[in-house]
């Protein structure tokens, strides 16, 4: 039974996690750096341990800090969150071996997924369609990589195999150009990640970024809850993401419900997590897979009326899945916007204290944030500051509310990314649905 929980992160999704504990009765220990004394999660927790310096690699990326702070609070489990160590296997490996419950999947599961090379093949030997590409990691031969981009036909696109968050990748036009791309790419994926694997793939002109979301209990049940579209991106950042994904059939959502939850089976998967797909000409590839909570697991929540950390946490404690696939419905559409703390034109951090602060509402409105009118913005972390969700019975009736919402909120003190999301929703094109991953920067004159 998990009766106290270590929240490993910060911000929206330290509060987030907070709250869930406290609906299951579950104590909280927040673990925090010197500059994150006065987050709202930390004034809330029945707990807080300092675990160093602003910097995360001496805080939230400090396993054994975070580990001590478990032992001397007796806590029994540790929620990870996304990001940071999150989808560390050496991390829940440590968990584990010390005696608590990683709230998430088997370390031996985030090694297989997390390592992308890894993931596509055995996504291949379970019958996931995958983009065509190289298929293990590329070698020193420079006629070996000439040969298989000339094979996948360019542009091709190279890919760290341990990479995420938009780092670690270089679309190559021409095979005067490969070299180079793959060397640099190598070289920024050695000191971001410390593993300078990279991959190759055809590079999809246009297509749509859909990915699955899914929850496994350790008695070997899978249930798939739906996709999202999340195609309007900067810099392979997501900035609005919705559920269902527009154009999706529901001929498709079997297919692939049914070919997934194959795969997952067959790994033994526990836990949530997301299957990230490219879709384009009406057919999937996989890319990889999330091996935790996503920032946008809120439009799947307000569509299946599914709490997914909730889910988590009863998962992590051996609890069965409350539910099968035949009993998931969708109701609506969800739609998210990320708030971040930036100039909208030149996406600048924007760090500083928030002179005032006030959340949208009305019906069919849900803000996850930790904001408060007085807090300081640190500039060592994520701008993320809000996630702002527009439910309705149908697209048309979430894009209004979203237009609605993001005009009555109000922040002061720093600049926001608000009046991009403002723009983008006025577009007629997004209004349509549909749109690939380059739109966006299309539309900013960025490509």
């Amino acid at each position: 039974m998990i009766d106290k929980v270590l929240i490993a992160n910060r911000g929206e999704i330290a509060l987030r996690i907070l709250r869930a504990c406290r609906e299951l009765g579950i104590k909280t220990v927040a673990v925090h750096s010197t500059a994150d004394n006065t987050l709202k999660h930390v004034l809330l927790a029945d707990e807080t341990v300092c675990i160093g310096p602003p910097q995360s690699k001496d805080s939230y990326l400090n396993m054994p800090a975070i580990i001590a702070a478990a032992e001397v609070t007796d806590a029994v489990a540790i929620h990870p969150g996304y990001g940071f160590l999150s989808e560390n296997a050496d991390f829940a490996e440590r968990v584990e071996k010390s005696g608590f419950v990683f709230v998430g999947p088997k370390a031996e599961t985030i090694r297989l997924m997390g390592d992308k090379v890894s993931a596509i093949r055995t996504m291949k030997e379970a019958g996931v369609p995958c983009v065509p590409g190289s298929g293990e990691p590329l070698g020193a031969d420079a006629d070996v990589t000439r040969k298989i981009a000339k094979n996948l036909g360019y542009p091709v696109i190279i890919k760290a195999s341990a990479g995420g968050g938009g780092r670690g990748m270089r679309v190559v036009h021409s095979e005067a150009a490969l070299l180079n791309a793959l060397n640099v790419t190598r070289a920024e994926a050695l000191a971001a990640f410390g593993n300078d694997q990279v991959y190759m793939e055809k590079f999809l002109e246009r297509p749509r970024h859909i990915e699955f979301q899914v929850v496994a209990d350790s008695h070997g049940h899978v249930v798939v809850l739906g996709e999202r579209d999340c195609s309007l991106q900067r810099r392979h950042q997501k900035i609005v993401e919705e559920a269902p994904a527009p154009g999706i059939t529901p001929k498709q959502r079997q297919m692939m419900t049914e070919s997934i939850t194959a795969a997952l089976s067959k790994v033994g998967y526990r836990g949530a997590g997301t299957l990230e797909f490219l879709y384009e000409d009406g057919r999937f590839f996989f890319i990889e897979m999330n091996t935790r909570i996503q920032v946008e697991h809120p439009v799947t929540e307000m569509i299946t009326g599914i709490d997914l950390v909730k889910l988590q946490l009863k998962i992590a404690g051996g609890e069965p899945l409350p539910f099968k696939q035949e009993d998931v419905e969708f109701r609506g559409h969800a739609i998210e916007c990320r708030i971040n703390a930036e100039d909208p034109k030149g996406f600048v951090p924007s760090p500083g204290p928030v002179r005032l602060w006030h959340p949208p509402g009305g019906p069919g409105i849900r803000v996850d944030s930790h904001l408060y009118t007085g807090y300081n913005v640190p500039p060592y972390y994520d701008s993320l500051i809000a996630k702002v969700i527009a439910h309705g019975e149908d697209r048309d009736t979430a894009i209004a509310r979203m237009r609605n919402a993001l005009s009555e909120m109000v922040v002061e003190g720093i600049k926001t990314n608000a009046p991009l999301h403002q723009e983008i929703f006025g577009h007629t094109a997004f209004r349509q649905g549909g749109l690939d991953i380059h739109y966006l920067e299309r539309r900013l004159g960025l490509k």
